[in-house]
């Protein structure tokens, strides 16, 4: 191995990978394994939208992800000065089409909600489609919800981002199977960790939610990504525009795309018709590990004593990984706990 490790992270997706930059940028010597490949699941995916839950009944949930979401620009940006990667990372903001009268009281009282959670850092309002720009949703009322804390990067660029400045800070990121584990352990194994958890308490702690994305070759700059019911848009810096994502619990293969991408693809050139004539240029699809609370898992891991878990970041994991990351390194670092209750193994055990 060649390196006495501080901290071994098991599993090279975002929460191991930024796990693991957290603390290599404290100091500690990092090593960080998977059996499979950097990015290998669902963290190699190709949406990277990074949008907040709406701003109201707020919770020490929707804290966490706020604080993470307005730190997410200083952690990439780092990340990319250190290891010399582009992330693809931009607060492009988001919109979001208003069909219902319903939906639109809903977005009023939001922008008041928004105005106190938010702390002036980030804002939610009603405006005008015709306002928005050339790149501007489908919407029967001509009227949109922006907010401005929406966020957008390239998934797998952004893991090979955080391999690179790993290693920029003599860490260690290797393919391989997770013996010799050094130091503070912790295990960010994705669907494969839920499924052992599941498997020795003999019930659902987690599972594998299949995701299927499209990926177009369409410039749209930097205009924001938008959310349209079931149909995520997100164009990219690369000249490439994402479309995302179905959410299936059944299904025939993990990896393989079908009809269901196809219709979401119809019906994401409904929301865009400029999407109607450019190439789909990769079809993706694969598991997104769901914890049995639907938040994060993290903290003491309940099969392995004295070692750590970071799980269960099924649709929200980049837009957490900061967070998720300082968080870690607390506990791992320093033994100061601030996990919400909700995101403790024991809310899905």
């Amino acid at each position: 191995m060649g390196l006495a490790a501080d901290v071994t992270v098991v599993g090279a997706g975002v929460f191991g990978l930024a796990s693991a930059w957290a603390c290599a940028k404290r100091g500690a010597r990092v090593r960080v394994i998977d059996r499979t490949g950097i990015a290998a699941g669902c963290s190699g995916g190709v949406v990277g939208m990074l949008s907040p839950h709406a701003p109201e009944r707020w919770n020490e949930t929707k804290e966490f992800q706020f604080q993470s979401l307005i730190s997410a620009e200083s952690f990439w940006r780092e990340v990319e000065a250190v290891g010399g990667v582009s992330t693809g990372y931009d607060r492009v903001g988001r919109l979001q089409p208003i069909d219902t009268d319903r939906a639109l009281g809903l977005a009023h009282e939001r922008t008041e909600s928004a105005r106190t959670f938010w702390q002036g850092k980030a804002h939610w309002r009603v405006i005008e489609s015709c306002t928005a720009g050339d790149w501007a949703p489908q919407t029967t009322s001509g009227l949109l919800i922006e907010d401005t804390l929406s966020a957008r990067l390239h998934p797998r660029r952004a893991c090979e981002a955080l391999v690179a400045a790993i290693r920029a800070k003599g860490g260690v990121v290797e393919v391989g199977a997770a013996i010799d584990l050094q130091g503070q352990v912790l295990w960010a194994t994705g669907v494969a960790g839920l499924k052992e958890l599941s498997e020795v308490k003999g019930k659902t702690v987690g599972n594998g939610v299949k995701g299927q994305a499209a990926v177009f070759g369409l410039d749209a700059g930097g205009a924001p990504i938008t959310s349209a019911g079931d149909v995520l848009v997100v164009p990219h810096a690369d000249g490439t525009v994402a479309v995302g994502s179905t959410s299936e619990r059944e299904y025939a293969s993990a990896d393989a795309t079908d009809d269901l991408l196809e219709e979401l693809i119809a019906r994401a050139c409904e929301v865009f018709p400029m999407l109607a004539t450019a190439p789909v240029i990769e079809r993706w699809a694969n598991l997104r590990p769901r914890a049995k609370s639907r938040a994060p898992m993290l903290g003491a891991h309940p099969l392995h004593t004295d070692q750590f878990i970071a799980n269960g970041g099924f649709k929200i994991g980049f837009g957490m990984a900061p967070g998720v990351a300082e968080a870690m390194a607390d506990l791992m670092l320093d033994g100061k706990d601030a996990i919400p209750d909700r995101f403790r193994p024991e809310a899905s055990l």
